[in-house]
């Protein structure tokens, strides 16, 4: 069972993102606030859990979250500013974008940085730990899944419905047969003579 936040004194936001190791499309960074009393037994990081039971808790969560925010950041913005600091900025939005300000921050990792003046705290492997991070990692997976799909039927030679942009050998192979599409990311060593090197 995961404890539901960090500390107990103020409004806690927890934070992840979803697509960060992706070869195409966007970064998704989500911020969540949950009910000091929220529990649920299947909630856990995302990655640890199917699709279809992502999918039911984000339904739940959205319902009864105090607040949540999902940001989208670009394959562009990834390229001008790297992904790291891309994840970052969707982050900081997210947290910005909550129609209730948290008093105190937690974010999965251990890497964050903010012009914000709330307390914060990075956590690794926090969306294993505490239930507010783990709603952010399910909302930033589930809002990306969808986006992915929707670039699928667009671009479909890609597998994306699969792979969701990740660096499969599937993905790969498509790269060289099909070349980049406005999507991939090009600082990502994912040019067709670049994958030799995978």
């Amino acid at each position: 069972m995961l404890e539901t936040c960090y500390q107990h004194e103020l409004i806690e936001a927890g934070c992840d993102e979803a697509g960060r190791g992706c070869l195409a499309g966007s970064v998704f960074a989500a911020a969540v606030i949950l009910p000091p009393d929220f529990h649920h037994p299947l909630l856990n990081d995302s990655k640890q859990m199917t699709e279809r039971r992502r999918n039911a808790l984000r339904e739940i969560i959205e319902r009864e979250a105090v607040a949540w925010r999902v940001v989208e950041v670009t394959a562009e913005r990834i390229d001008q500013i790297n992904i790291l600091n891309a994840s970052i900025e969707g982050m900081n939005l997210a947290i910005k974008g909550l129609e209730i300000s948290p008093e105190f921050i937690v974010i999965d990792g251990n890497r964050f940085h903010t012009d914000l003046t709330t307390p914060w705290r990075t956590i690794v492997k926090g969306d294993g730990k505490y239930a507010n991070i783990a709603a952010a990692s399910v909302l930033a997976k589930t809002h990306r899944d969808e986006y992915m799909m929707r670039l699928a039927e667009e671009y479909p030679m890609y597998g994306w419905q699969q792979n969701k942009g990740y660096p499969t050998r599937q993905h790969r192979l498509a790269i060289r047969e099909h070349g980049l599409t406005p999507y991939h990311r090009l600082t990502f060593n994912s040019s067709p003579e670049q994958l030799e090197l995978f």
